[in-house]
């Protein structure tokens, strides 16, 4: 499918990942747990490359995330986070304290926005109603919003606190196609989908039926979490592909006949 830019009414956006580089700010906030290691564990810092540590520890992550999020399908984001610290603090066996976990639990407001977020989002927010379907919950989302992604207006925002569940769960898009329609009137062939994570965002939204979707690639093959496309052959449907948010932007604008 070719994107037809003017064919839509609502853009739906994946926040971590897509516009804040989750990535970075999650391995960076890991790296106070994995640096407790004795200096002469194999999986010590120091003892590997940056790329090596990111590949571990958010690997780990990604597979702690999912089974708790499962496991507990109503549990807010930031604790969600604290029993990711823990459980990998297990498996590291090195010691924390409470005080730990609730602070990595609490770090989602200062991961960083993409260099191109805020200035994309804001060409797009000329031409569509921009909602948010994030598995955040509502405090932490509003911790992004008055940081990183200051500048940045929202129609609206479900956040997973507000559905009781964490994506791929389908219940989440349903939730986003209902209330798209009663808030803005849009019709499920009007809402794209923008997001970087295509095990939380691209998978669900072809099985439940919504428009093809924008796949914005960040770090391409080289992404350690939301996963492969190789890892989804058959299970996407994808309208088109770009690098980054501002290589969508571009296009959005000239369709619409901006210079």
């Amino acid at each position: 499918m070719v994107l037809n830019p003017r064919a839509f009414k609502v853009l739906s956006f994946d926040i971590y990942g897509t516009l804040i580089d989750w990535e970075t700010g999650i391995f960076e906030a890991l790296l106070p747990l994995a640096s407790k290691l004795p200096s002469s564990n194999p999986r010590h810092p120091s003892n590997i490359s940056e790329r090596e540590n990111r590949i571990f520890l958010l690997t780990e992550y990604t597979n702690l995330e999912k089974a708790i999020q499962i496991e507990h399908p109503t549990l807010a984001y930031p604790k969600v986070l604290a029993e990711i610290y823990r459980r990998l603090a297990t498996q590291l066996s090195v010691p924390l304290s409470e005080d730990e976990a609730t602070e990595f639990g609490s770090t989602i407001g200062k991961w960083p926005a993409f260099p191109d977020t805020v200035a994309a989002m804001q060409e797009l927010g000329k031409h569509y109603k921009l909602i948010v379907l994030s598995n955040v919950s509502r405090s932490s989302f509003n911790e992004t919003l008055s940081g990183p992604l200051s500048g940045v207006k929202f129609d609206a925002i479900y956040t997973a606190e507000d559905i009781g569940s964490y994506k791929p769960d389908l219940k989440n898009f349903e939730y986003l196609i209902k209330h798209a329609g009663e808030e803005f009137g849009a019709r499920k062939e009007e809402i794209l989908k923008v997001a970087q994570s295509l095990y939380h965002d691209h998978v669900p939204v072809k099985k439940v039926g919504l428009q093809p979707s924008v796949w914005i690639k960040r770090a391409g093959d080289e992404t350690l979490m939301g996963g492969k496309l190789k890892d989804f052959e058959g299970m996407v449907d994808l309208a088109e592909t770009f690098d980054t948010l501002g290589d969508l932007a571009v296009v959005v604008k000239k369709a619409f006949g901006e210079a």
